[in-house]
């Protein structure tokens, strides 16, 4: 890996609230990721569970964590792992032995994966209940059969008498409040994201082609121990800027047009999320500035309602009351298009098409049940914006907090330029 080593304190206390949650005599099973293929003998490049990596820092493929809890002082750890052989450490490179999988996880017990039917035999002796991990993030569309899903159909035919019960009601409580190891890794993140940004600012001019953008911020988070970027980037100009999700991003550049660059920097498997947009010119003009400050103020305004106890469906109300305001101040909407707009569609949607924040973490879109009061050391996004198709262009700004219990929330990334005043002056010096 890239990253510098994690403290395994992080993925030991992980398991332990983990096990706090679980049933006495049950069991949990966590799997890695499949290698998708592509095509002939190619395939995607691998990306770790995110709940294996949660509870065992693991980043190796073919990897299973199995957690027995016998009653509430009492329980095992163990991890499965591919053995390793010379030949396959000609062709592949390193795999783990049992004393790096101990480093890195915390785990005492580590067994070959050759051995797991046995291992497993002799453990559900003594089990009732059967913990089976899924992916039920609200947004998940998964019409692959993963190995998880494969592992999951082959146990509950093995042991078909077991009681079964799903992760993830506890996962989405743990991994939506963050560790403070696990804060630091998101500001690394969002830290080689300003990297990127600042170097795009001194970069960016009339004629300039997006994907040529795209290439700085990838070699500045290359270079700084990043591997990727978090999500697809959107670099967008001029009329692109007004499409949400534009990730062709192979057009051209054109003095007035705007810029929006919704990127953001992975480290160690942790997402950041930043938007900014900027002038390609290097200065804005006087209509893009006034929905730009518009766009900030509702941002601002935005960050300071994330409190512990509040909602999330109550805090994007609140927000689109805020931008109804500036929308009103901006000429968009008359006082009868609020007078007149209904709880289902109100008036701002016109313009402000999108939800304004979500949970940050090891996903980008992290887990977070939406329907649980909003506590501290939660990490959200904050990306107000308002898009204006036929003047070819839109303002979006984001950045990434963490929820405080009795102050603002911290700004993750207050160190990345955003004041029109400061971004005109880096892209002119």
């Amino acid at each position: 890996m890239k990253y510098y080593p994690i403290s395994n304190t992080l993925f030991v206390k992980n398991r332990k609230h983990f096990i706090e949650n679980m049933s006495d005599n049950s069991v949990a099973f966590f799997n890695s990721n499949d290698c998708y293929p592509v095509s002939a003998d190619t395939t995607l490049p691998f990306e770790q569970h995110r709940d294996l990596f949660y509870l065992s820092g693991i980043n190796q493929e073919e990897t299973v964590l199995l957690i027995y809890k016998n009653n509430n002082s009492n329980y095992e750890e163990i991890l499965f792992l591919t053995k390793p052989n010379d030949l396959l450490t000609h062709w592949e490179g390193e795999r783990l032995n049992k004393e790096k999988a101990f480093f890195i996880s915390g785990i005492k017990t580590v067994y070959w994966l050759e051995q797991i039917d046995d291992i497993i035999k002799k453990i559900m002796q003594n089990v009732n209940i059967l913990y089976l991990n899924k992916n039920e993030h609200y947004r998940a569309k998964v019409e692959t059969e993963t190995r998880e899903k494969r592992f999951n159909n082959w146990i509950k035919k093995e042991y078909a008498s077991k009681d079964l019960k799903g992760c993830n009601s506890i996962l989405q409580k743990l991994r939506s409040v963050k560790d403070p190891i696990e804060i630091e890794l998101i500001q690394k993140a969002c830290d080689i994201t300003e990297k990127g940004f600042r170097r795009v600012l001194n970069f960016v001019k009339p004629g300039v082609w997006e994907y040529e953008i795209e290439a700085e911020f990838s070699h500045e988070f290359l270079r700084n121990r990043s591997k990727k970027f978090a999500y697809s980037p959107i670099i967008a100009s001029g009329k692109n800027s007004t499409i949400l999700h534009y990730i062709e991003n192979n057009n051209q550049c054109l003095d007035g047009d705007v810029l929006l660059l919704d990127v953001g920097a992975e480290y160690a498997n942790y997402s950041s999320d930043m938007t900014r947009t900027i002038p390609v010119s290097g200065k804005f003009s006087k209509r893009q500035k006034s929905i730009y400050n518009s766009v900030l103020h509702v941002k601002n305004e935005a960050t300071k309602l994330l409190k512990p106890g509040v909602i999330w469906k109550d805090h994007y109300n609140e927000v689109g009351k805020i931008m109804s305001s500036e929308l009103l101040k901006l000429g968009l909407l008359s006082k009868s298009d609020i007078q007149n707009q209904t709880k289902e569609n109100p008036a701002f949607k016109k313009y402000f098409t999108h939800g304004v924040s979500h949970n940050l973490g090891l996903d980008t879109h992290d887990y977070g049940d939406l329907s649980y009061p909003i506590t501290k050391n939660m990490v959200f996004t904050v990306e107000p914006g308002i898009y204006l198709p036929k003047e070819n262009f839109g303002i979006r700004l984001e950045d990434d907090v963490v929820v405080q219990e009795n102050s603002e929330p911290i700004n993750l990334m207050k160190n990345i330029p955003i004041e029109v005043e400061e971004i005109e002056d880096i892209m002119n010096s």
